[in-house]
């Protein structure tokens, strides 16, 4: 590892981790506005294989859960990594929403249809 950074790039609404500006990962989500207020449904959190082991996941979650806090924007934890992070820093909990059936739909018919455009 030489330059880690994490970044958010909204327009493609996910958080990229990055050795010396190559994305190594990604923690990826979906904007919904279906609830009581703005939420992210997180769905996809991956590193690539040859950074695996190196606390870089919980590093790109970290940023990613507090920059969605700091931006007061409800975090919905589809992706099992970002669940069980949360369950492992219970300071989250509060800005956490618990996944419905709803939100799965959504995701569903939003990934349905990048696939099909």
């Amino acid at each position: 590892m030489t330059d880690i950074t994490v970044r958010h790039n909204a327009d493609r609404e996910r958080f990229e981790i990055l050795d010396a500006g190559r994305v190594i990962g990604k923690a990826v989500y979906k904007a919904y506005d279906g609830g009581a207020s703005p939420q992210r449904i997180f769905y996809h959190t991956v590193i690539n294989e040859e950074y695996g082991g190196q606390g870089l996941a919980g590093q790109l979650a970290t940023v990613a859960l507090d920059a969605t806090v700091a931006d007061d924007i409800a975090i919905v934890p589809v992706c099992p990594f970002i669940k069980k992070f949360i369950g492992k820093h219970p300071e989250y909990a509060a800005n956490t929403v618990a996944v419905t059936p709803a939100h799965l739909e959504f995701l569903d018919d939003a990934l349905s249809a990048r696939t099909r455009g």
